[in-house]
């Protein structure tokens, strides 16, 4: 493989003298070089292959001297591709300075990081004590019957992900199972199949009036920690989620619908479509940015952390309907 013009070699040794890569940790096909920019080692064999140090390095630098910004890092990361390699981890040790030990220590304190690849439709199963009691471990081993896995673990073909999980905030309705993100109440043993087969179909349809994965949340700001329902401005018969919000010279209050899985809004003045929008917390004034991109517009994603566990992400794009639920406590 040829080597950029445009950049220079760096030889580092290790303890036995030989060359290493900070990245590959030389792996053969190994290409050792550094961006003028910044001392960092990566390589062509991960451009090309499983990740990409360029992508990696530009999300440590979006959120680079941000207070949080190891948990942006890792979200940005995960959010592009699904998990967190090892080769990228040590890729944000040597950009920020952090050791590899406290990266690792904080991708395997929060829950909704993973270490591992997982599938390409991800089965969470709630198992926390008011599902239990619902029969909740039946429905789990339904799902390793049908798919094939345990618990933790991702099939072969890397369709599925199984994972259990303590709470998902909606106890009354459990047991509760979450698919990509589109939540299942009530979940019996004789619905299994049918939730696989609905996933590999396609879960994006949604009626919110007859669509039993619709259901309402209650979430609160990812900065102060202060709830941001208002019980006194209803929409679709349940509370709605207040922030404000800035657009062009505009800036002015919108209200949510706090049904998941429904996109109905209020807003204080007209908001274009396709518009990008500043969203903050009415109470501490701080901006609701995450570190993820919306999958379909690249627009930036709105975190907003649920009652019991977990975090909805919405795109901040006027007409985008793009929605994730990631979901936290696995007890995988």
């Amino acid at each position: 493989m040829e080597q950029r013009s445009d950049v220079e070699t760096v030889n580092t040794t290790d303890q036995t003298g030989g060359e290493i890569c900070l990245t590959c940790r030389n792996l053969p096909g190994c290409v050792q070089r550094s961006k003028q920019a910044s001392p960092i080692l990566f390589c062509d064999l991960y451009e090309e292959g499983e990740w990409s140090a360029d992508l990696v390095a530009a999300i440590i630098d979006k959120h680079s001297g941000e207070r949080g910004g190891l948990i942006s890092i890792l979200e940005g990361i995960q959010a592009k591709y699904g998990f967190l390699p090892e080769s990228a981890l040590r890729l944000v040790a040597v950009r920020t300075g952090r050791s590899l030990v406290d990266i690792y220590g904080v991708a395997t304190f929060y829950k909704a990081f993973t270490l591992e690849p997982r599938g390409r439709h991800l089965c969470s199963v709630c198992v926390g004590t008011a599902c239990h009691v619902r029969n909740a471990p039946a429905v789990a081993e339904e799902f390793q019957r049908e798919l094939g896995i345990q618990p933790g673990e991702t099939a072969e073909d890397r369709e599925f992900s199984l994972e259990t999980v303590n709470c998902l905030g909606a106890c009354a309705l459990g047991p509760i199972v979450v698919v990509d993100g589109h939540y299942f109440p009530q979940v019996n043993t004789r619905q299994i199949g049918e939730i696989i087969g609905k996933t590999q179909v396609g879960l994006d349809f949604v009626e919110v009036a007859t669509d039993e994965r619709v259901f309402p949340v209650e979430v609160f700001c990812a900065r102060c920690n202060r709830s941001l329902m208002d019980p006194d401005h209803p929409i679709e018969g349940h509370p709605s989620v207040r922030v404000t919000v800035s657009f062009g010279r505009k800036h002015g209050w919108l209200r949510l619908s706090s049904l998941y899985g429904s996109f109905t809004i209020e807003s204080e003045d007209e908001i274009p479509e396709d518009t990008v929008l500043d969203i903050f917390c009415p109470t501490c004034h701080a901006e609701l940015a995450g570190a993820t991109d919306c999958p379909v517009c690249g627009a930036p994603m709105v975190p907003l952390i649920v009652r019991g566990g977990g975090m909805v992400q919405i795109c901040s794009r006027r007409g985008c309907f793009s929605h994730l639920l990631d979901v936290s406590g696995s007890g995988a």
